[in-house]
């Protein structure tokens, strides 16, 4: 069983601070679509660590798994090369709170995945090399505070 962080388990806890952290950053579009700049960071690190095949499966059963609880991710696909596709449709759905949630449970699921094969420690390492300027120590960056 998942380690809880308050009252969220921890992926849900890690996946929360990460599309924050990705809503207020520079580059930020819509939060809807912060789920999928998540998971475009970490395509390249998790390639390398478990290649392409790996990231792929990883994404594919993490997007299964948050199908079962946010059908807004039903146009959602995986690509050959580990990208998501369907951005668009997810994007332009009438609820926008819909979607964000979809994000957010699709980001858990992978986080989730992630703490169970390679463990919390690398999991931590792995976001903290991705977003070097974080804090994911239970307090708030600069960033996150601005969100």
């Amino acid at each position: 069983m998942e380690k809880e962080f308050g009252s969220l388990p921890k992926s849900q806890h890690l996946a929360q601070r990460l599309l924050t952290y990705e809503v207020a950053g520079e580059n930020s579009g819509p939060a809807e679509s912060a789920a999928f700049r998540v998971c475009e960071r970490l395509r390249q690190p998790l390639i390398t660590l478990a290649g392409v095949a790996g990231f792929r499966s990883l994404l594919s059963r993490a997007l299964t798994l948050a199908r079962a609880e946010a059908p807004s991710l039903s146009g959602v696909q995986v690509e050959a090369d580990g990208s998501l596709k369907g951005q668009d449709e997810f994007a332009s759905q009438s609820n926008k709170e819909q979607a964000s949630d979809g994000g957010a449970i699709l980001i858990a699921q992978l986080i989730g995945l992630l703490l169970t094969f390679i463990g919390e420690g690398l999991t931590l390492r792995l976001v903290q090399d991705v977003w070097p300027e974080a804090v994911f120590d239970g307090r708030v960056s600069k960033k996150e505070r601005k969100a």
